[in-house]
């Protein structure tokens, strides 16, 4: 069974954000659109490249009224010291959570087992906390923000216009589709 248009499993993690430790829960994630990366873990190699890409492109997702959690199986103290030793991690923003009981990997299921790290999953949740993106991928490929961000607008577009589809390669501002009996083989 896919976990697409499913409800966030409730939660709750201690993150690091912004020179403090925070809670995050179920329902911090609701109200507004989220944006879940979980990646396997901190002091690492492709992870840097892609949360920095991530704090790149914060204002963007905020923009869109869109909160970053990035996800570990790392502590929340550990995210401090990465923050505090890592010039790419110095650019994060956005709350990082520590998940050492894996209980959120597991919730999204992204957890490699034998290893207790989570797979580079990426989850674009809504404000009622359904997931309606999401990609799970090998941990030796990083992912880019710019098309996070594009699936993030379609995402939202398709919430607020019942009836119309974003086709591939769809970027903001640019036509849609009304799926029909007409439109069938005429594409």
């Amino acid at each position: 069974m896919s976990l697409i248009n499913t409800v966030i499993k409730p939660f709750k993690a201690q993150a690091y954000h912004n020179g403090k430790f925070v809670e995050v829960t179920d329902a911090t994630l609701k109200g507004k659109w989220s944006v879940v990366v979980f990646y396997p873990a901190d002091f690492t190699f492709v992870c840097p490249t892609e949360l920095e890409d991530l704090a790149d492109n914060y204002a963007e997702f905020q923009k869109l009224g869109v909160e970053v959690y990035g996800v570990s199986t790392d502590t929340h103290f550990a995210h401090k010291a990465w923050h505090d030793t890592s010039e790419a991690i110095k650019k994060v923003q956005y709350p990082l959570v520590g998940d050492p009981t894996a209980t959120l990997a597991r919730n999204f299921e992204v957890l490699i087992e034998e290893e207790g790290l989570a797979l580079r999953g990426t989850f674009v949740i809504n404000p009622e906390g359904e997931i309606k993106v999401l990609e799970i991928h090998d941990n030796g490929i990083g992912r880019d923000a710019s098309e996070l961000l594009r699936k993030v607008k379609a995402a939202q577009y398709v919430a607020s216009h019942p009836g119309e589809v974003c086709p591939a390669k769809w970027q903001e501002g640019a036509q849609t589709l009304k799926p029909s009996l007409d439109l069938v083989g005429k594409i």
